[in-house]
């Protein structure tokens, strides 16, 4: 698309549930800069650290440019009939049962369109899931239990009003920092509340007005002492419960029974009674409420239960669709909300119809001309896996995730690849599951797709195309396309554009809607192509004829038979796994700040990685002593699904009796360090959803002889190692090695690593009484090509100056040469330290300088350096630095 003229393109961010505005700046010279888009009103401008580095994750030096058929170049032509005459046979041999698709967040709502429609109105099967299963399905299954239908009724406006938000299971500092932002804004300039729901001390809970460390999984029984204590003091809405709901009655007693006292409440969810006093209080006297769930809620064996006693509470109070009082789920993925939309779920049909209204699916199948229209519901995500494991699912499409890494029980997800005839993957990069497919199709990545995205508040935003299409890679819904028309369906999927395909989609939402369904794009479904280029904003339902309006529910009036809401009678339950004698801790799973899924894009990006670049464990002080570990000790984390190696970091943030390991860490960043090989497989009844927050796990150390650290330009799987990890760095990469032996070993290990076309140009040192090892290799012109440094357990020198000569891709000077066996430099340089900062490339060391010289607040370090002003996600660990300071000031 570069003609030579610089330009910007108005886009939406692809990373979270927010829905960022971006603008992306093509230079006359093709390269491209992006920042925050001022008048999307989603954000206003601002972007969290992950999405001002967008730029940065735009290089072809990972991607799948060519069709691979048996990981061999092929044409399009071949792997596409690949592809569909797979498919075409098994369903002819084996039904269509035995053939499913597993998609993602990440498609786009055309994409998910047409996948969907493939599958559910042409193949005949509703095996057809998403990793968006893993995310947000109790919401869905909540709200449809509620309110009839999966509606958010809030919108992001109400986090402005509100005089109380109360956040469960949901730190929205790091993984939706935008919205963090306006909730900070609104205690700032009018005081509103803030209430933390988490077991975990997060950046979220370092900046609220009351932290409730629930014990894991007691959400229920807290939010049933909130219901129980609404009625006990008046605070019901008794009009708004006798007109607009029903089931009130059976909620309210059950209630009563699963939390007669505070005390019981506090005794089952391990909290104090005057905390739990302060915030039934603040909820029962607050009209403007929000209460914001996200995955601590979600991603649970009993996470719809846990929705529902949400609802009930803001049923109880009339508080639904209301300016700043309403519930508000909040998504993980940037279009897990137009998957929902689309029906990308196995138990959803499309445009919000379910299975559970015959004549609904009847209207479907009219609408779409679909010969063999499925009539029930399919193999949601944790199902599916296990089929294809038993060989009932014989053929299966993985489009844009990754579920080698991001499934619980992972290292069963990889057997089931392993064992199944036929799995095809379209995808940008290479991950752990392109390692199963047997035709592999490369797939446009953000800014090289067009087509339409929903946010978690129903406001539906374009991604628009700013950059050519590189190698053969094409848009998901292109290869969809294709593959249809190959299975014969060629009339039905004669689509030439996203525009094309997006007027259907709208049409069939209001298609013989009668106002039953309140998802309804009808006055959308005329738009042209030059309309749906320039199309802006918007919040749903959008009818023909009416004008659209940004909440819904605010009337009273819900999408049921009866036009009422229901509450849901729901019992506190207990965790899926109870621990266990030899497996005593309880292990959570969750997003680091800089990071997003499994690391393909944010992995490639330095900066990103610069505030965590290896696998850490977050230990409670008391487990880590009895343990025998302190930080940076290497451990084992043992469930009975799995085991992974990390890092420990003793925290107080972490209750005893727990721990936290990041989800991102995946095969191409480190060797045995995915959450999902430890994670629990049980699923909710309702929903589907994994428990990702639970499971029960034994800590124990490694013993290692040695650590080594190679810095190099070359991409690697090291082999022969207890553990490895790796960070990308300016120039290239540095990888974190540990070995069992003895330091001899790690020498020679490390020897064997080292690439030196022309060994003349290689420098090395050994001391084998110390068991240190260290060596370098420049290239022709002098430049230092690799490095790599061997010693005993934490002896290992700081790595800053050799990352830096990496980084400048100068040749040595001599006196450099001669320095780089110490890893030092010769003259002392100052170390801004680990990254603290992400936005603008603030270290640790230059915070702790800056606090030392009287910057002794947040506001205080980012007048002075900048570090904590954009997106804010950095502010609690500021605030570490800067009260660590103070201390040692004071002594």
């Amino acid at each position: 698309m570069s003609d030579g003229q610089a330009r910007e393109v108005r886009t939406t961010c692809p990373y979270c549930g927010v829905g960022c505005g971006v603008l992306a700046g093509v230079a006359a010279d093709g390269s491209v800069s992006v920042r925050g888009d001022p008048e999307h009103p989603a954000n206003a401008g601002k972007l969290c650290s992950k999405g001002a580095a967008l730029a940065e994750t735009l290089g072809l030096g990972q991607r799948v440019l060519t069709p691979e058929i048996g990981r061999k170049p092929a044409t399009w032509e071949d792997a596409l009939d690949k592809v569909a005459n797979t498919f075409s046979r098994t369903i002819a041999e084996h039904g269509p049962d035995a053939v499913a698709f597993y998609v993602s967040g990440q498609l786009l709502t055309e994409d998910y369109y047409v996948a969907n429609k493939l599958m559910k109105g042409f193949i005949g099967s509703a095996n057809i899931d998403t990793n968006s299963r893993l995310c947000m399905a109790s919401s869905v299954a909540g709200h449809k239990r509620a309110f009839g239908e999966d509606l958010v009724p809030g919108v992001y406006e109400d986090f402005d009003l509100a005089d109380l938000i109360v956040l469960v299971g949901s730190n929205t500092a790091w993984c939706h920092p935008i919205l963090h932002q306006r909730m900070r804004a609104a205690r700032d300039r009018s005081g509103t509340r803030i209430v933390v729901i988490d077991p975990r001390g997060t950046a979220t809970s370092a900046e609220c007005d009351l932290h409730l460390a629930l014990r894991p999984g007691t959400d229920v029984q807290l939010f049933n002492g909130l219901l129980a204590h609404l009625v006990r003091t008046g605070a019901v809405d008794a009009d708004y419960v006798a007109t607009h709901t029903t089931g009130f009655d059976a909620a309210a007693a059950l209630a009563a029974a699963d939390a007669p006292a505070l005390e019981r409440v506090a005794e089952i969810c391990d909290l104090a009674t005057g905390d739990i006093e302060r915030f039934y209080a603040w909820f029962a006297t607050t009209q403007r409420t929000v209460t914001v769930y996200s995955q601590g809620v979600n991603q649970s064996a009993h996470g719809t239960d846990k929705v529902n006693a949400i609802l009930n509470c803001h049923l109880a109070t009339g508080r639904v669709g209301k300016p700043g009082a309403s519930p508000f789920s909040v998504t993980g993925q940037p279009n897990a909300m137009g998957g929902r939309e689309v029906g990308g779920l196995a138990n959803q049909l499309a445009a919000h119809i379910g299975f559970d209204d015959p004549a609904a699916a009847d209207s479907v199948a009219r609408f779409w001309r679909a010969p063999s229209m499925v009539r029930s519901a399919g193999l949601k995500a944790v199902d599916m896996f296990e089929a294809i494991s038993d060989g009932q699912v014989k053929a299966l499409l993985v489009m844009g995730t990754n579920p080698a890494v991001s499934m619980p029980n992972a290292r069963r997800v990889r057997e089931a690849l392993r064992r199944c005839d036929f799995v095809a993957v379209a995808d940008v990069v290479r991950t752990d599951t392109t390692a199963f497919a047997d035709v592999l199709l490369p797939a446009a990545a953000w800014g090289e797709k067009d087509g339409t995205v929903t946010n978690s508040e129903r406001r539906i935003s374009r991604q628009r195309r700013f950059l050519p299409l590189p190698g053969e890679s094409r848009p998901d819904w292109w290869i969809i396309t294709e593959v249809a028309r190959r299975m014969g369906f060629a009339d039905a999927f004669a689509y030439a554009s996203p525009a094309e395909i997006f007027r259907e989609h709208a049409a069939l939402s209001a298609f013989e809607n009668d106002g039953g369904r309140l998802f309804d794009l009808g006055a959308l479904k005329e738009t042209g192509d030059a309309g749906y280029d320039d199309l802006q904003p918007f919040h749903w339902p959008a009818r023909e004829g009416k004008s659209g309006g940004e909440r819904v529910l605010g009337d009273g009036r819900f999408p049921t038979a009866g036009g009422k809401a229901r509450f849901v009678a729901v019992r506190q339950e207990g965790p899926a796994l109870p621990a266990e004698p030899t497996r005593p801790l309880v292990l959570n799973t969750g997003r680091l700040r800089d990071q997003w899924h499994t690391m393909t894009r944010t992995g490639l990006v330095p900066l990103l990685m610069a505030n965590a670049p290896e696998p850490v464990v977050d230990l409670a002080p008391a487990d880590a002593a009895a343990i025998g570990v302190t930080d940076d000790a290497l451990v084992s984390v043992d469930s009975r699904f799995g085991n992974v190696r990390a890092k420990v970091r003793v925290t107080r943030t972490q209750r005893p009796g727990e721990a936290f390991l990041p989800m991102h860490w995946s095969g191409r960043f480190a060797a045995r360090a995915a959450a999902g090989l430890v994670s629990n497989p049980a699923t909710d009844p309702h929903s589907g959803q994994p428990e990702l927050k639970h499971v029960p796990v034994r800590i124990v150390p490694e013993t290692i002889g040695w650590e080594g650290l190679l810095i190099t330009r070359r991409d690697l799987r090291p082999t022969g190692l207890v553990h490895w990890s790796r960070a990308t760095v300016d120039g290239g990469w540095a990888y974190r090695l540990t070995g069992g032996e003895t330091p001899d070993q790690g020498v020679l290990l490390a020897r064997g690593l080292v690439d030196a076309a022309d060994r003349n140009r290689l420098i090395e040192y050994t001391d084998r009484k110390s068991g240190t090892f260290r060596a370098a290799a420049l290239d022709r012109d002098g430049v230092l090509a690799e490095a790599v440094l061997v010693a005993a357990p934490r002896q290992l020198p700081e790595a800053a100056w050799l990352l830096s000569l990496l980084a400048a891709g100068e040749p040595l000077s001599d006196i450099e040469r001669r320095a780089l066996l110490s890893g030092r430099p010769p003259v002392p340089q100052p170390d801004i330290g680990r990254i603290v900062c992400s936005c603008f490339a603030i270290g640790e060391s230059q915070i702790a300088a800056a606090a030392a010289a009287g910057a002794m607040s947040v506001a205080a370090i980012g007048k002075a350096l900048q570090a904590g002003t954009n997106c804010g996600s950095c502010r609690a660990e500021i605030r570490e630095i800067v009260d660590e300071n103070r201390l040692q000031a004071a002594e």
